[in-house]
């Protein structure tokens, strides 16, 4: 009977969200109609009362702060001197300017914390750069998708403020655990670009100028503000000084300071990055708000009880548990964008995890790796959205070629259960 009762409900779920419904409004729709129909306890009270909850929460007010500081980056030239700092630098090692796209997006993803506003902001900085010199655009967009998601697991990120709250873990914790994964990653992509590109020469076109050390020196100075953000932000949560709200608020206030102070901010600008930012926070707030309201639902019918009583009935070894677990987020990334996948499977799988006895610390940096595969999995993957949108490509032709930076990422998900230290090490030791 349970077993039918949630059959029918994710029916429900999908057959909304395949009839164009918003995700909010889906999961809204279907826990008042698993709450009317088998619960006693009144709908409305329990909608009211969870959503109210899941909105006044105080650590969820360093998400909107991460966002706008996001829109602020984008829409001044603090972005655009990223790409004249770096490629100097980048010359010599084999891929060349490529390597713009994973370098970008990694310092990028640590004043961003959204993987499509890292794709976007990088994107459109490197790839008409790319194009016009000549390199092709099958590794140019596949690596950029792959890089992309780096926004979303080198802190901070949004989609750790997501899973904290939802898990009752430390988000601090979740920041400093998602620092050295996070360079594993970017260092696995640009590993696959040096051997691509070795394998590949003939492709790969030749520097304009050969720029002497004080020179590149020189153009390095473009980095300066980006770094003094990162050092900002970062710097405050790692010393102890401010939480990640805090240091929220002072990446907003840096931003604006910093682009105030390059000539590119006008009261413009400052409007069109509020109103994006809070165009993107009031819908994930709205799913925020709907998956606490299926997860309450899915507690008064006892889904997350027996589905866990089952996993655990069936004497998995935490290897198999994980595995399974990666590959059920990558089918529902097919469908979910990654917020949803998280605020919506949180109240089920968490019981399971603890029954294991996994570090949620390290549990929360392994969604995040699962979950940035989904970023580039048709049909629902962001950053394929994001690049369709800018490259006009068919969306096929993109999760082509960004499929090698997958299977990259099932082996950063292999390496950090094999070597569980990459994840918890740093925060164990400060």
């Amino acid at each position: 009977m349970d077993f039918l009762i949630t059959a029918s409900l994710i029916a429900l779920l999908f057959i909304l969200l395949g009839a164009g419904v918003w995700i909010g409004i889906g999961l809204l729709g279907v826990a008042w109609i698993a709450m009317a129909l088998f619960t006693t306890r009144p709908v409305g009270d329990a909608m009211a009362v969870t959503i109210w909850g899941s909105a006044s929460s105080w650590t969820l007010t360093a998400l909107p702060l991460f966002i706008w500081m996001g829109e602020i980056l984008f829409r001044t030239k603090l972005s655009e001197d990223m790409f004249k700092g770096l490629a100097p630098w980048v010359s010599k090692i084999p891929g060349r300017l490529l390597h713009t796209n994973i370098i970008g997006c990694t310092i990028f993803a640590a004043v961003s914390g959204s993987s499509a506003a890292t794709c976007a902001t990088i994107g459109k900085m490197t790839l008409p750069e790319l194009k016009k010199r000549g390199y092709p655009d099958d590794i140019t967009i596949g690596s950029l998708a792959g890089a992309g998601t780096l926004g979303l697991l080198i802190p901070p990120s949004i989609i750790m403020i997501v899973y904290g709250v939802a898990s009752d873990t430390s988000i601090t914790r979740l920041f400093i655990a998602g620092v050295f994964p996070g360079l594993m990653l970017a260092g696995l992509f640009m590993g696959y670009v040096i051997i691509w590109s070795l394998l590949n020469p003939e492709k790969i076109p030749l520097p304009d100028t050969d720029l002497t050390f004080a020179q590149k020196l020189y153009e390095s100075r473009h980095l300066i503000p980006v770094v003094l953000l990162i050092a900002l932000v970062l710097g405050s949560i790692y010393v102890g000084i401010a939480t990640a709200t805090e240091a929220a608020a002072l990446g907003v206030v840096g931003a604006l300071v910093l682009s105030t102070v390059q000539g590119s901010m006008n009261w413009r600008t400052f409007y069109e990055s509020l109103m994006g930012a809070t165009r993107l926070y009031c819908m994930i707030a709205l799913i925020l708000a709907g998956a606490a309201f299926l997860t309450l639902a899915m507690g008064y019918i006892g889904l997350p009880r027996h589905l866990a009583e089952w996993i655990g009935g069936l004497g998995l070894s935490p290897f198999w548990l994980l595995f399974g677990l990666m590959i059920f987020y990558i089918v529902l990334g097919c469908f979910l964008d990654g917020i949803s996948m998280v605020v919506l499977t949180m109240g089920v799988i968490l019981p399971t995890i603890q029954k294991a006895g996994i570090d949620p610390v390290w549990f929360g940096i392994f969604i995040v790796l699962v979950v940035e595969m989904a970023q580039i999995t048709p049909p629902v993957g962001f950053n394929l959205f994001v690049l369709q949108g800018m490259t006009k490509r068919e969306i096929t032709y993109i999760a082509r070629v960004a499929m090698p930076f997958f299977w990259l990422m099932v082996a950063a998900v292999l390496l950090v259960y094999l070597f569980p230290g990459i994840i918890t090490w740093l925060p164990n030791h400060m």
